[in-house]
């Protein structure tokens, strides 16, 4: 059994992050659950000396303290009504008397719908007591823009509002099936339960399946889920707890199936179209691979068109990487906007290559991807974004080295 001491030291020694705690009795039965922004800051407060009588009561009873990393504090308030719901503990309810808390409510109908609730439902599936307002309309907001879902006691004659804005999957006019309706509704209940890391893998897997069936638009409307959920669990850090390594966050990101470990990027220089060339740099584990780099001299484009020249290049690259049944990148980044991007994708599929495929515009730096209409903006001090403007940096200084090259050979014969 842990003492007072004992338990100091766990505390001392807790995540700052956001999170979940579960404080057990001498039996091993947890008696209370809790959130927090920070673990460590939250479980010092226990061992003040300004307690209330029932806080102290449960502090006698405690015999150990285990903590649950959470990705935001959003996804702790999530996780901690989930727990509280399976678990029962019985300090949660002795310690809030009779405050009346948010529940979600998820009727029983063909097409469920979801709302929110201060005393608890009788019927239907039942989420909370939810502690915290705010987060959780915050966070059912999100939810709600990754997977739409019917929110009116009666269905209408004709679509509304929301399904005009994409809220509402058009229920009362046949848009969706009951069988497609029901996957929503177990998405959005494995992020009620706090299962956001289960979810997203589930999610990766179909949209990866999604793309090598050529089904790239079923494939971008999931990765639009996966960015939106991104909010939830801050960029899809993993639940429990990131490195933070660039390669790590850009997979979360852009919804890939394996961290993008090869990462090869595009650019090409040409002045007027003379002397045009491609380079094409390598970077494994976020480091330059100039073993693997290459370039190309532009054969089969005359004139100065950047479109041409990058499909060019790319079906050269990955047409001999097929033909050598070498292993292909994790990863393709192209210097350039939406207009570079379907170049380069129209040549993969020519190939029959699904690599995961960017580009990076010059000016905004926003980052397109095939099958999302409006690019992604990442904040301007992310090792993410930092990552592909290395690439796309060594990328264009490559090619205007090999470009100056080719000048002072045809100047100089060397």
């Amino acid at each position: 059994m842990f003492d007072n001491r004992d338990l100091r030291k766990k505390v001392v020694s807790a995540p700052v992050q956001p999170g979940v705690y579960l404080i057990s009795d001498a039996s091993g039965t947890v008696i209370y659950v809790g959130k927090a922004k920070s673990l460590r800051k939250r479980l010092s407060s226990y061992f003040s000396s300004r307690l209330s009588d029932k806080t102290a009561a449960l502090m006698e009873k405690a015999a150990d303290i285990n903590c649950r990393v959470c990705a935001s504090e959003t996804m702790a308030l999530l996780l901690e009504a989930s727990l509280v719901h399976d678990l029962q503990p019985r300090y949660n309810v002795l310690l809030r008397d009779d405050k009346s808390f948010l529940y979600l409510c998820i009727t029983e109908e063909k097409f469920p719908r979801i709302f929110l609730a201060r005393a608890k439902e009788t019927s239907g599936k039942i989420f909370g007591p939810y502690t915290n307002t705010k987060l959780l309309k915050a966070a059912l907001k999100v939810v709600r823009r990754a997977f739409a879902f019917r929110t009116c006691k009666v269905l209408p004659k004709k679509p509304c509002i929301y399904y005009r804005i994409k809220l509402c999957p058009g229920v009362c006019c046949s848009k969706i099936s009951a069988d497609d309706y029901a996957r929503t509704m177990q998405n959005i209940s494995l992020v009620l339960e706090g299962k956001i890391d289960d979810l997203l893998k589930r999610l990766n897997l179909l949209m990866q399946e999604k793309s090598k069936k050529l089904d790239f638009e079923s494939a971008a409307i999931i990765r639009d889920q996966l960015d939106a959920l991104g909010v939830l669990a801050k960029s899809h850090y993993p639940v429990s707890g990131a490195s933070g390594r660039p390669e790590e966050v850009l997979k979360n990101l852009l919804g890939l199936k394996n961290i993008p470990r090869r990462i090869e990027g595009f650019d090409i220089s040409n002045i007027s179209g003379s002397l045009a060339v491609g380079s094409m740099v390598s970077f494994f584990d976020g480091k330059a691979d100039k073993n693997n780099y290459r370039r190309f001299r532009i054969k089969d484009v005359p004139g100065p068109d950047d479109y041409s020249m990058i499909a060019e290049v790319v079906r050269r690259r990955y047409g001999r990487l097929l033909k050598e049944k070498a292993k292909l990148p994790d990863l393709i980044l192209i210097d350039g906007g939406k207009g570079h991007l379907l170049t380069a994708f129209r040549q993969l599929k020519q190939l029959g290559v699904a690599i995961p495929l960017i580009s990076i515009a010059k000016k905004e730096e926003n980052i397109y991807i095939i099958g999302r209409d409006k690019p992604l903006r990442f904040s301007q001090d992310t090792a993410a974004l930092n990552l592909i403007r290395r690439i796309r940096d060594e990328a264009h200084r490559f090619a205007i080295s090999y470009h100056h090259l080719l000048r002072r050979k045809r100047v100089f014969g060397k």
